[in-house]
C-alpha cells in the first residue's frame, strides 16, 4: 500500500498546475478509485499527526496572495522571464523586460510583475517556479490587533499580521517584493513541462529587498498532534466513510467519472450550498432538490428554444439525464453525499490541527474590526500526481461572499 508521502513524491509525474480539486469532490470526478483515494489521504494524514506514521510528510499551505507569479530561465533561450498564467499558453506569454510587461499588462498587475522581475532576476532560479505575490512595496501597513502593535499585508481576502517587533516584521519592511513558493516546473519548453509540488530554496540568493518562503508547513509535530480523542473521531468518521463507501454501487461512480459534464452539473449544485455557507444536511432531500435543479434548468432552456425542433433537442437530452436518476442510482447518490459528509468531517478535524503551524497570524478585515481566520487550505496530492484541497469551505464561503468582511481590492 502506498503512503501518502509517496504520493506527493509522484506529483512529478503530473501535467501544469492548473487545478486542484476538494478533497471530498474526488469522490464526484474520480470514481471508485477517487473516493478510496481520499479516504487514503486522510488516514494517511491522520496517522503522521497522531505520531503513528513511520515517517513525516510534507504539507502544503494555500497562501492568499495575488496575482499568481512564475519566474525562471526559458529553457528555450536562457533568458529570465516573469509570467502569469499565460506561461503554459500555445502561444506562452512570458515577460523578459519591462516593455513586454507593458505591452500585455497595466495597473497594478504591471506593477507587481515589474517588482517581481526586477527583484527575482539575480538570485539564481535555475528552473521555472510558480508562487503568489503577497505583497509589493506600498502594500504593508500597520494595525493594532488585539491591543498589539502588528505590521499587515492583504493581497486578497485574508490579512496576514506580523508582531510589528519581532525579526520577521523588520524583514519585510524592508522588502520591495514579497512571494510564497509553491510549484517547480522542468521540461526541455513551457509545452513539455511537469509540475511537482514544492520548491527547493537552498540554492536561492539572499537579498534584503525581497522576502520569499516555501509553502511547505516546517514542521509536523508538537502544537500539530492530534489528541487521542481528535484521533478517535477522524478515526470513527473515515470508518463510517469505508462503510458507506462499501455499499456504494461502482456503476453510479464509474458514471459520473466517465461524464465529466454531469459531474460539473453535480459539484455546481453542491456549491450553492457553499456559497450560503451550508453544508448538505438531509443526504435525500438533497438528491431530490439536485434533481429539481436539473429539471428546472431544462425547463428554462426549453422555454428559451423557438423551434419545435430546438426544444425537442433540449427534452431528448433532459430524458438521457434522468435515466441517471433511476431509483437505484438515487439510493447510491444519497450515499455517495454521504460519503462525502463523512470525508469532510475527517477534513475539518484535520484542518485544525494543521492550522495551528501556521507561520503567521491570519484575519479577515470586517465593518466591526478584524476576525481570526484559519488559513485559505492546504494541499494534498493524489496517486496520480492530481493535487487536492483540503479547505474549510464553510469559513472559506462567508468570508469571501460577506458583505461585512472587506476584501483586500475593496480597500
Amino acid at each position: 500500500m502506498k503512503t501518502f508521502k509517496t504520493y506527493l513524491a509522484e506529483a512529478s509525474k503530473a501535467g501544469k498546475n492548473t487545478h486542484m480539486t476538494h478533497i471530498e469532490d474526488r469522490v464526484i470526478y474520480g470514481g471508485v478509485k477517487g473516493a478510496r483515494e481520499a479516504i487514503f489521504a486522510l488516514r494517511s494524514l491522520r496517522d503522521m499527526l497522531a505520531g503513528n506514521a513511520s515517517s513525516s510528510t510534507d504539507v502544503t499551505v494555500k497562501w492568499d496572495g495575488a496575482p499568481a507569479v512564475f519566474a525562471g530561465i526559458d529553457p528555450l533561450d536562457g533568458e529570465f522571464f516573469v509570467a502569469k498564467k499565460g506561461i503554459f499558453n500555445k502561444d506562452p506569454k512570458v515577460y523578459k523586460s519591462h516593455a513586454d510587461i507593458d505591452a500585455d499588462t497595466g495597473g497594478d498587475l504591471s506593477t507587481k510583475l515589474k517588482y517581481a522581475f526586477d527583484e527575482l532576476k539575480d538570485l539564481g532560479i535555475t528552473d521555472v517556479i510558480q508562487g503568489d505575490i503577497m505583497f509589493t512595496k506600498g502594500d504593508v501597513g500597520s494595525e493594532t490587533i488585539d491591543g498589539e502593535k502588528m505590521i499587515t499585508f492583504q493581497p486578497n481576502t485574508i490579512v496576514y499580521a506580523i508582531p510589528a517587533k519581532s525579526d520577521l516584521a523588520k524583514t519585510v519592511l524592508k522588502a520591495n517584493l514579497g512571494v510564497v513558493w509553491h510549484t517547480t516546473y522542468k521540461g526541455a519548453d513551457f509545452a513539455s513541462m511537469k509540475a511537482s509540488f514544492g520548491v527547493n530554496l537552498k540554492g536561492l540568493k539572499k537579498k534584503s529587498s525581497v522576502w520569499y518562503q516555501d509553502a511547505t508547513l516546517k514542521d509536523l509535530s508538537g502544537t500539530a498532534t492530534l489528541t487521542k480523542l481528535d484521533t478517535e473521531e477522524v478515526t470513527q468518521s473515515l470508518s463510517k466513510a469505508g462503510k458507506i463507501f462499501q455499499k456504494i454501487k461502482s456503476t453510479t461512480l464509474s458514471e459520473l467519472e466517465n461524464n465529466l459534464d454531469l459531474a460539473i452539473k453535480v459539484e455546481t449544485f453542491n456549491n450553492t450550498l457553499v456559497r450560503k455557507g451550508e453544508r448538505i444536511q438531509n443526504t435525500k432531500k438533497h438528491v431530490q432538490d439536485l434533481l429539481k435543479w436539473f429539471d428546472d434548468k431544462f425547463g428554462k432552456e426549453i422555454e428559451k428554444r423557438k423551434s419545435e425542433k430546438g426544444k425537442a433537442a433540449v427534452m431528448a437530452k433532459r430524458a438521457e439525464l434522468l435515466r441517471f436518476f433511476s431509483d437505484d442510482n438515487k439510493k447510491n447518490l444519497d450515499l455517495m453525499f454521504q460519503l462525502m459528509n463523512a470525508i469532510v468531517d475527517a477534513k475539518l478535524i484535520i484542518i485544525n490541527k494543521l492550522d495551528k503551524l501556521k507561520s503567521i497570524d491570519t484575519f479577515v478585515r470586517t465593518t466591526n474590526g478584524f476576525k481570526v481566520t484559519g488559513s485559505e487550505g492546504f494541499v494534498a496530492i493524489d496517486n496520480k500526481g492530481g493535487a487536492v484541497k483540503l479547505v474549510d469551505r464553510m469559513e472559506f464561503s462567508t468570508n469571501n461572499f460577506s458583505k461585512d468582511v472587506i476584501k483586500g481590492w475593496e480597500r
